[in-house]
């Protein structure tokens, strides 16, 4: 094995097991349960049926897209599995653009962190549904090169569900800032730097393509 086929298994591994912590994550909400984990101190928003409905919509089919995502950029799984390769894409875009977009449109507004927070959230999910929109729409196109790059960044996007617990875990274990200043913070970086590292895959593949 090859030192970056390691790299790759690593990071393939690394990140199912952050899907798995997700995972158990949802299963609390199972059946539908509104006095466990993040809701806990979403009592008075829960109230509200509006943000009832989009929560659990959030919640339910996040899950699924970060899973489908996964096995997306894997050059073996699209060689071998072009059909699924497709029917997952879809199913991916689907959810976004129909389900977790929206549903997390609504729940931006009532995020907590105050405005600051409530604002990062809002451009992070439009930006997440524009560049999966994008995305599909270059396919459509064959514009398979612009294809892959936005699915880079909308995948980049989806995984800010993993890097924003990360960095609070990492802030709140290095660092003394009170609960809601962490918040505010990681409600920032946890999409920002995936779309720094997200163009700077972009970038070294679309120099690749140019020298092949």
């Amino acid at each position: 094995m090859t030192i970056r086929n390691l790299w790759r298994l690593l990071l393939y591994a690394g990140l199912a097991y952050f899907i798995y912590l997700l995972l158990l994550i949802t299963l609390q909400y199972i059946p539908i349960r509104t006095d466990v984990a993040f809701l806990r101190i979403k009592q008075e928003e829960i109230q509200l049926g509006y943000y009832r409905v989009a929560f659990f919509a959030h919640v339910f089919t996040s899950i699924v897209i970060i899973s489908l995502g996964m096995t997306q950029f894997s050059t073996w799984f699209r060689r071998r599995y072009v059909g699924l390769h497709r029917i997952m894409g879809k199913w991916y875009v689907g959810l976004i653009l129909l389900m977790s977009g929206p549903s997390g449109m609504i729940m931006s507004f009532h995020a907590n962190g105050g405005l600051i927070a409530q604002v990062s959230f809002i451009i992070l999910t439009a930006l997440w549904m524009w560049t999966t929109w994008i995305a599909l729409r270059s396919a459509q196109k064959g514009q398979y090169n612009r294809h892959r790059n936005f699915m880079i960044r909308s995948y980049a996007l989806t995984l800010s569900a993993v890097s924003l617990r990360l960095f609070k875990f990492i802030i709140a274990n290095t660092m003394e800032l009170p609960p809601m200043d962490t918040y505010r913070i990681v409600a920032i970086l946890g999409w920002t730097i995936n779309l720094i590292v997200a163009e700077l895959i972009i970038y070294r593949l679309n120099s690749k393509s140019e020298r092949s």
